[in-house]
């Protein structure tokens, strides 16, 4: 679509492929060939997370018109990088999830590996599927199917027969991660059909019936016009034709229409902007060491908060030549492009783990021979993979931006603020009250929130769309399992 784009795009990311395999191998003293196989299963990891995930930020964006794919796309390549990089290091933790106690088992660290590369591949595999089909999708469900049933088979090729390997399975994780498919998009509906129907009512609805009242008077006056003679006039008519004239003049200069939008837009920024900044410390930066205490934090939103408030009441205040219709929208386009941006920033500050977390573990492993507590993640590694993510969004994230922005439900700028904002404001509640969720199902659901309210939600696409949220877990797990053994063949472990 995009030829000098995609070779740009597509030179980048193998030029950083190739430099990360040399560094590889001066960092390592053997196990080239599982160290090449690890790299390429943790990228096409990475460039999957990119393709499904990254491209939730901005396909309300898209869908709603405030950019174009490839706008969406430049910006989204900027700060799901710049998250990836500045923030993301420190995740980790990834592969220690929980799902299953393998400190309970007794096995060669390098079967460890195995595990974590079966899980990359499998994850990968599913996430291209779903990607190709459409499909929004949880990555973080699908790498954790992957270490479950990576986990699983390993236990079978470890543990004495008769020794249950499903009880090393932490199955109350497994039941948090089942009920977040119902939780998570219940909470994102009901958020972004709350916030939207605030702003339907208090500010859409009363720029429509101003402008009827205006296109009302037009028509009066019109017709006025039309039999209207001065000289001939009585004192009655004139006096009703200068009154109809006047009311004209008066709503042309919009002071009632743009009463709602200069009440209720900054008071919504100014909210949205605390839930933003909010989501980016608490979740987007929490692993930057920042040394904010709690004080400095409320603090910081109070101030950010104010200033958008400020910023909005005057933008709408030298909107004078625009329609109220037109003076909204060019708002909330604004105010949707930042929402958005803040949601790639805090996606690739967190989700990149999907793919990192478990290749250190695999680099860590092949580096000292034995499974560590915390695995380090080389800058380069993060770089390589956070650039992978943003190839993945520009070659095959099209198809879900499509979903998200306009399959679903229809999109404008109001509806893609509330959408998103709705998303941000669960995300922030449940990071902050450690609930388990996903951030794809939540923003789906907040989509769905706003097409029940305008009553023109796709429900026939959400039945495959929820199917696939159920099957990613057992299907990255099944898969996984199957690559676990084949690689163990293989390799004669």
């Amino acid at each position: 679509m995009f030829s000098r784009d995609n070779l740009f795009f597509g030179t980048v990311f193998v030029l950083m492929t190739a430099a990360f395999m040399v560094w590889g191998f001066n960092y390592l003293e053997n196990n080239y060939t599982l160290f090449i196989l690890a790299t390429l299963f943790g990228i096409f990891m990475a460039f999957n997370i990119g393709g499904n995930d990254v491209a939730n930020s901005f396909g309300t964006s898209v869908g709603a018109k405030t950019l174009t794919v490839k706008q969406a796309l430049m910006i989204a390549a900027i700060f799901e990088l710049g998250g990836a990089m500045l923030a993301g290091a420190e995740v980790t933790n990834t592969i220690r999830k929980g799902i299953v106690d393998i400190s309970a088992m007794d096995f060669d660290p390098m079967l460890l590996v195995f595990v974590m590369m079966g899980s990359l591949l499998s994850a990968g595999t599913w996430l291209l599927y779903a990607t190709f089909k459409g499909y929004p999708v949880s990555t973080t469900h699908a790498i954790i199917g992957g270490i479950l049933g990576g986990s699983i088979a390993l236990g079978y090729a470890t543990m004495e027969v008769g020794e249950s390997v499903f009880g090393l399975v932490h199955w109350d994780q497994v039941t948090k991660i089942a009920i977040s498919w119902v939780v998570s998009p219940i909470l994102g509906g009901m958020a972004s059909y709350g916030i939207y129907w605030y702003l339907k009512k208090f500010i859409l609805d009363y720029n429509d019936n101003v402008q009827a009242h205006i296109d009302e008077i037009k028509v009066q006056v019109t017709a006025l016009k039309a039999s209207y003679n001065e000289a001939t006039a009585t004192s009655e008519e004139k006096g009703r034709f200068e009154e109809q004239m006047h009311e004209l003049n008066r709503l042309k200069k919009k002071q009632n229409a743009f009463y709602a939008l200069r009440t209720h837009a900054p008071i919504v920024a100014a909210f949205g902007t605390a839930m933003i900044t909010g989501m980016l410390l608490f979740k987007g930066l929490k692993h930057a060491n920042l040394g904010l205490n709690d004080a400095q934090i409320y603090m910081l939103l109070a101030v950010l908060s104010t200033l958008m408030y400020g910023v909005v009441y005057a933008i709408i205040k030298v909107m004078h030549k625009d329609t109220p219709h037109k003076a909204t929208m060019r708002v909330f386009s604004m105010l949707q492009v930042l929402t958005a941006s803040s949601f790639a920033f805090s996606h690739g500050a967190n989700d990149i783990a999907n793919a990192i977390g478990p290749f250190a573990a695999i680099i860590d492993i092949l580096a000292t021979g034995k499974i560590n507590a915390e695995s380090p993640v080389p800058f380069i590694a993060m770089a390589t993979f956070g650039i992978a993510l943003v190839a993945g969004l520009w070659f095959i994230g099209k198809e879900v931006i499509d979903t998200v922005g306009s399959r679903i439900t229809e999109i404008f700028p109001v509806t893609g603020f509330a959408a998103e904002l709705g998303a941000t404001l669960v995300i922030l509640l449940a990071t902050v009250l450690g609930i388990p969720v996903s951030s794809t199902h939540i923003l789906v659901g907040a989509i769905i929130g706003i097409g029940v309210l305008n009553r023109d939600a796709n429900w026939k696409l959400m039945k495959p769309i929820a199917m696939a949220w159920v099957i990613t877990l057992p299907a990255a797990a099944a898969m996984a399992a199957l690559f676990f053994f084949a690689l163990k063949v293989t390799f004669g472990y």
